[in-house]
């Protein structure tokens, strides 16, 4: 039995993933357990889960591997700080120190870490280094059901690489081509979250979802100025708009004066419609260059099968376009698609490339609905709750989804909290909050009551996989909520003639479906298919639903509230059903009504995370 760990971190994202004789076993992000969003720090938290889930010691475990080759990023950092000088000086000056304390001796810090989870861990030949986007294909193609397929990986920038093609069969995969740093969409994407005022790694969701309110105005500046893009969808940016290269933030005077103002400042400056049309023009642009780059690669090596990983991969609405255009029979997208499942792909390419093992079950999900992190026990939920001082109702499963149905249907917002917490960063019917998509208010709602988040985002509708072709154009799988389709136009509703004359953000109030609370400004939403298989109990509460109001879609958003990791514990949950106006809370098989509650157990729950 050979066990392998990957570990991610010092970026954004840290985590670990076990596997176990090429299988996936578990896998999680630190965040959720240090509750700072997007934690980069070393995963103690989440390794100490993966090892304990499987009740094996740090000793015991046969390979380490860390996703991604630190010294290649030093030598990336010092030959652009070159390039760029004396310009860069600043960031220089402010990374260096850093980088000669910790990261160019990153194997001996990783070891040291090690060393305090396990003192009997000594071996550091164990500790092996993957490539960063290596790391990011072998996590989209392994748990793949393809034996063969192109893996496209794009982010920010890995070691060099920004974009990467590599080609999968059987066991094998290999890095064909790349583009390298600063030429990157996922820096020219994150360029514009600064611009538009929200966070880089973090805000990039909220440009995406503000997109359709705007209108594609500024295509052919961007395309004229900033990108050189060729017709196979390989690209260069304009370094002189841009100030990642060498600056602490991301564009600069030339990039504002060619669009003509300022960036937006964060959280006190209203979003007008300038920046609507700001993201929709840079999600349009994202899109061209994901098409031409998918139908050029199709061309070229003719296989029907795609893979997608990296963090421009969490882009849903382009993954729907290119599902849309059917350049390929089959796509299938890495659920944790950033750096956390770098951590899994580093483990799974050891695995089969270095020590040359075979796939085993092709033609199979081997994410396992990516439902991969802990799980309490019904003595562990009791027990926390009797401390804490819930009051909270014990009840059989089938009690437990009659009740909440009966909530869900009279328009009450639900945290759910169930089984294996997912591993990305999606909340896929185990630490979800969710709602009736049939209200008019339940989108507004969720967003300024319960989620405390700008009330322009969208959110996702869980739909039962049979009923999928009957609600959206679509009909493929999509169990990772990582495309987005448009819904049927006889699930439409029209506009009348005053509504047809709104636009930016005035479009939010109007009904335009039978499930508003999900339906897009432009009739899209980012759908996830829910199957038997992969969650019997979320597919079993979603069919009551439909059994007693005819609509086989529930309202499904992630459990927490803006700038707070996706909850991890009993408590977390707790938590956050008192902090907000949720009005039930379900663990397992304890019911909780916000209403029965003790009023002195609400905290101050909104000033406890830094916003994102």
């Amino acid at each position: 039995m050979t066990y392998i760990l990957g570990i991610s971190a010092f970026y954004h994202d840290s985590a670990a993933a076990l596997i176990q004789d090429g299988k996936i076993i578990s896998a999680a992000q630190e965040e959720r357990f240090t509750r700072k969003k997007h934690d980069s720090g070393f995963p103690t938290n989440a390794i100490n889960f993966v090892l304990n889930f499987s009740n094996v010691k740090l000793n015991e475990i046969d390979h380490i591997v860390f996703y991604e080759k630190p010294f290649l990023k030093f030598e990336r950092l010092l030959e652009t700080y070159v390039a760029f000088a004396p310009k860069g000086f600043q960031s220089f000056s402010r990374a260096m120190p850093l980088w000669l304390k910790e990261k160019l001796f990153q194997k001996k810090f990783i070891f040291d870490h090690l060393k305090n989870i396990d003192k009997v861990f000594k071996d550091e030949t164990k500790l092996l280094f993957s490539e960063h986007h290596l790391s990011h294909a072998a996590s989209a193609f392994y748990p793949s059901p393809f034996e063969e397929a192109i893996i496209l990986t794009a982010d920010g920038v890995g070691e060099w690489a920004t974009t990467t093609v590599a080609i999968g069969k059987k066991n094998n995969v290999e890095i064909k081509k790349e583009l390298h740093f600063p030429h990157s969409l996922g820096l020219l994407y994150s360029a514009f979250t600064y611009y538009t005022g929200f966070k880089v790694n973090s805000g990039e969701y909220k440009l995406m979802g503000l997109a359709p309110y705007g209108k594609p105005l500024y295509v052919d500046k961007i395309l004229k100025n900033l990108i050189d893009l060729k017709d196979d969808g390989t690209f260069m940016l304009d370094q002189k708009y841009f100030n990642y290269s060498t600056g602490l933030t991301m564009t600069n005077k030339n990039f504002d004066a060619l669009f003509g103002k300022k960036p937006r400042k964060p959280e006190t400056e209203k979003i007008t419609q300038f920046h609507m049309d700001i993201a929709a023009s840079i999600q349009n642009v994202t899109e061209k260059i994901m098409l031409l780059l998918v139908k050029s690669l199709k061309k070229e090596y003719e296989i029907p099968n795609l893979c997608l990983a990296g963090g421009v991969a969490l882009n849903c609405v382009a993954n729907g376009k290119i599902l849309q255009e059917k350049i390929f029979e089959n796509i299938w997208v890495q659920p944790a698609a950033g750096d956390a499942g770098g951590s899994l792909g580093a483990a799974l390419a050891y695995w089969h490339i270095d020590l040359n093992k075979e796939r085993e079950e092709i033609n199979k999900d081997n994410m396992r609905g990516s439902y991969l992190g802990n799980e309490f026990k019904e003595n562990e939920i009791i027990e926390t709750f009797d401390e804490i001082g819930a009051v909270y109702e014990k009840l059989n499963q089938d009690e437990i989804i009659e009740k909440t149905v009966n909530a869900l249907s009279k328009g009450k917002a639900v945290g759910w909290f169930q089984g294996r917490m997912e591993f990305g960063p999606r909340a896929l019917g185990n630490r979800s909050i969710l709602g009736d998509p049939r209200s008019n208010t339940m989108q507004k709602n969720l967003n300024l009551k319960v989620k405390y988040r700008e009330s322009f985002r969208p959110f996702a509708p869980s739909i039962l996989r049979e009923d999928l072709n009957d609600w959206f154009e679509m009909k493929t799988d999509s169990p990772y909520m990582l495309f987005v389709s448009y819904l049927k136009k006889d699930k439409t509703l029209k506009l009348n003639e005053d509504q047809k004359k709104l636009f930016g953000i005035d479009l939010l109030n109007v009904k335009k479906s039978e499930i508003p609370a999900v339906t897009h400004v432009d009739y899209s939403a980012r759908v996830q298919t829910v199957s038997k298989d992969t969650n019997p109990l979320y597919y079993k509460l979603i069919s009551k639903f439909k059994e007693k109001t005819n609509c086989p879609v529930l309202v499904n958003t992630s459990f927490n509230i803006r700038g707070e990791p996706i909850v991890h514990t009993p408590k977390d949950a707790f938590k956050c059903f008192m902090g907000t106006e949720l009005d039930v809370l379900v663990v397992g098989n304890c019911y909780l009504a916000k209403t029965d509650q003790d009023l002195n157990l609400k905290s101050d729950y909104t000033n406890n995370f830094e916003l994102d």
